[in-house]
């Protein structure tokens, strides 16, 4: 945990490294129209907390993640060897 300097938006902007524990990592789910099946979600490594804040005077965090996707498709789509 600590301090650093990170780029945001053209500047070099301080932040803060923040504590945190996933409450919940759900999946998305979304169905296509050709009947695949897509399951998405965003897992989040790091958390910073600029030393800026936004009109409403709240501070701007900034997020290190990953985007985890699986598709169900089916058999119909799938190529046959």
């Amino acid at each position: 945990m600590g301090r650093r300097k990170i780029g945001f938006q053209g500047q070099e902007v301080w932040g803060e490294e923040v504590e945190f524990e996933a409450e919940h990592e759900g999946f998305n789910t979304y169905l296509l129209h050709d009947g695949t099946k897509l399951k998405m979600k965003s897992v989040i490594s790091e958390i910073l907390r600029l030393d800026l804040r936004n009109a409403e005077g709240e501070p701007i965090y900034v997020l290190k993640s990953a985007n985890i996707v699986t598709a169900i498709v089916p058999e119909s789509l799938k190529q046959k060897e």
